[in-house]
């Protein structure tokens, strides 16, 4: 467990998958999301059996609140470079049907994680890629200082138009200032 203030992160437990799924099919949620299908609980057993259990490039967690372990969301790091220390982060608030929360929760959540990725498991390196209309993730992320390192023109289909897609980053040294 990793815990914080308001929140801790714990390894994701297969009784997460359920309200998981929920949140992931939710379609005002999924545009935010690789997968732009709904999923099944097959599907989200199949992921959680072969990335979460059995992937050692994925570290997942459930976010949960302290003061009465209500589930959050979830978040971690997939595609982890063991070699080249770095990894995609992930991330959603699901509770209250928020996806990025303005109560602290998914701040506190990526300090957590950040501080664990970078003094724990020795990444160099996190990014992500977040889609041009997310303006939840790209307000949370420029308070850690994420850089824009690209920009994939026209790389994701939503709503009948074409949306660009940025790719973040955060480097351990940026986030140890």
């Amino acid at each position: 467990m990793i815990k914080g203030e308001k929140v801790y992160l714990a390894a994701l437990e297969k009784e997460d998958l359920p309200q998981l799924m929920k949140w992931r099919n939710r379609e005002d949620f999924r545009k935010y999301f690789r997968e732009y299908r709904e999923i099944n609980s097959n599907m989200q057993e199949k992921w959680f059996e072969g990335k979460v259990l059995n992937d050692p490039t994925t570290l997942m967690f459930s976010i949960k609140r302290i003061s009465d372990d209500e589930l959050l969301g979830c978040c971690g790091f997939c595609y982890i470079n063991w070699v080249n220390r770095f990894a995609d982060l992930s991330l959603y608030i699901g509770w209250n049907n928020t996806y990025i929360d303005n109560e602290g929760y998914a701040e506190e959540s990526c300090k957590l994680l950040f501080d664990y990725g970078f003094n724990e498991i020795g990444l160099n390196k996190i990014w992500t890629e977040i889609y041009e209309f997310d303006n939840k993730k790209m307000e949370l992320y420029s308070k850690f200082l994420f850089k824009k390192d690209g920009e994939l023109r026209q790389n994701y289909f939503h709503d009948g138009k074409w949306w660009n897609s940025y790719i973040l980053s955060l480097l351990q040294e940026e986030f140890d200032k």
